[in-house]
């Protein structure tokens, strides 16, 4: 049975299993803990709602307003995410393993040291978003906008970034190990130590790109501008 209630602990909806709640008004309900497997909670209201260490795999939140939602180590393994508005929500420690993300708006969000392998979150919004430490390995940010956000020690290891932009943001130590970042734009960002071998930076552009320490042996560098003049040292592939 699952009692679902507001920020004040009174009780909304009790449920035997949550099976539909689409379209449902949960602005600040506590979900927390909540086993939410496969529900269907496309187009709800979840507006500033406790969904800490919630089970919501495989679970449908598309199109769901989970602005300022609380979703902190929540389970979302192949959840579909798909045009959710998740922006200024707190996703820390989430694990979003294959999660539909597609055209998601997480402008702010935390998710430093969430689990997004293999998740699609092709043309998202993640402007100053914090993925310090997240784990995007082969996850798809194709066309993604990631303006001054932090990856610090995130690992993109075969991540697609092809097309993303990256101007401004903090990759100090990250792992872009064979990373796809054709035509990607890095203007401004800081690279400092950042792993880069056997990346893709065709046609990317590195213009004021700080890459002190980067490792960027049999990088792919052919038209990226400013490639160069900052790679002059290194070992790459044209």
């Amino acid at each position: 049975m699952i009692e679902i209630k507001d920020i004040h602990g009174e009780v909304l909806v009790i449920m035997q299993e949550a099976t539909s709640l689409k379209g449902a008004n949960l602005e600040g309900a506590n979900l927390k803990g909540a086993n939410l497997k496969g529900a269907n909670l496309e187009g709800a209201d979840l507006q500033g709602a406790n969904l800490e260490g919630a089970y919501l795999y495989r679970a449908d939140l598309q199109g769901t307003d989970l602005e300022g939602a609380y979703l902190k180590g929540a389970y979302l393994k192949g959840a579909n995410l798909k045009g959710a508005d998740l922006q200024g929500a707190d996703l820390e420690g989430a694990y979003l393993y294959r999660a539909d993300l597609r055209g998601a708006n997480l402008k702010g969000a935390d998710l430093q040291g969430a689990d997004l392998q293999g998740a699609d979150l092709q043309r998202d919004n993640l402007k100053g978003a914090n993925l310090k430490g997240a784990d995007l390995q082969g996850a798809n940010l194709e066309g993604a906008n990631l303006y001054r956000a932090n990856l610090e020690g995130a690992n993109l290891y075969r991540a697609y970034l092809s097309d993303a932009s990256l101007r401004g943001a903090y990759l100090k130590g990250a792992n872009l190990y064979k990373a796809n970042l054709y035509r990607a734009n890095l203007e401004g960002s800081y690279l400092y130590k950042a792993n880069l071998r056997g990346a893709n930076l065709r046609g990317a552009n590195l213009e004021g790109a700080d890459l002190e320490g980067a490792y960027i042996k049999f990088a792919l560098v052919r038209d990226a501008k400013n490639a160069v003049d900052k790679l002059i040292d290194s070992n790459w592939k044209v």
